[in-house]
C-alpha cells in the first residue's frame, strides 16, 4: 500500500492530483444537478445564500471565491429559473439582497442533502486520521498560495 502511494506520488504532480480529483467531483455534482435543471455552480450559489435573511449580492462573490462577472451570469440564470429574487436592501438603499424563492429553498435543500451525502460516504470510506491529514495539507497549500510563497 505505501509503495503504491509512493509510486503514484512519483508519477504525478500534486497539482495534477488536485485538479483531476476536483474535476471528478465537479462532474459528479454536475451530473446530479442536471436532474434538477441546474449546475454545480448554481447549486453552490443556492447554498451560499442565507435562506432566512437573504445575502447582499456584493458579498456573494467573495464568499464563493468567484469573480463578479461569473457570479452575475449565475444569478441571472437562477433568476430566470425563478430560484432567486433580487430585493432592495432595507439597510442600504443602494444595495440588493438575493433571496431564495420557494422553489429556490426546495432546490437548496436538495443540493444540501447531496453535499451531506458526499461527505457522509467519504467519511465512511476514509479514516478520521486520513481526513485530518487531508485538511492539514489543504490548509498548508492554501496558506502557501495566499501568502504568495509559491509565485
Amino acid at each position: 500500500m505505501i509503495q503504491d502511494i509512493r509510486k503514484r506520488m512519483k508519477d504525478k504532480t500534486i497539482d495534477y492530483v488536485l485538479r483531476t480529483t476536483w474535476l471528478a467531483v465537479q462532474k459528479m455534482y454536475n451530473e446530479e444537478a442536471s436532474e434538477y435543471g441546474i449546475t454545480m455552480a448554481t447549486g453552490f450559489t443556492l447554498l451560499s445564500v442565507d435562506p432566512q435573511n437573504g445575502t447582499p449580492s456584493t458579498s456573494l462573490g467573495p464568499k464563493m471565491g468567484m469573480e463578479a462577472t461569473s457570479l452575475s451570469r449565475i444569478l441571472k440564470t437562477l433568476e430566470d429559473l425563478s430560484l432567486i429574487e433580487r430585493l432592495p436592501n432595507p439597510n442600504d438603499g443602494r444595495g440588493v439582497l438575493i433571496h431564495l424563492t420557494e422553489s429556490g429553498l426546495k432546490n437548496r435543500e436538495e443540493v444540501k442533502q447531496n453535499v451531506l451525502k458526499f461527505n457522509s460516504v467519504i467519511k465512511t470510506e476514509v479514516s478520521e486520521e486520513k481526513l485530518n491529514h487531508f485538511f492539514e495539507v489543504s490548509d498548508c497549500i492554501m496558506n502557501l498560495i495566499s501568502n504568495k510563497k509559491i509565485f
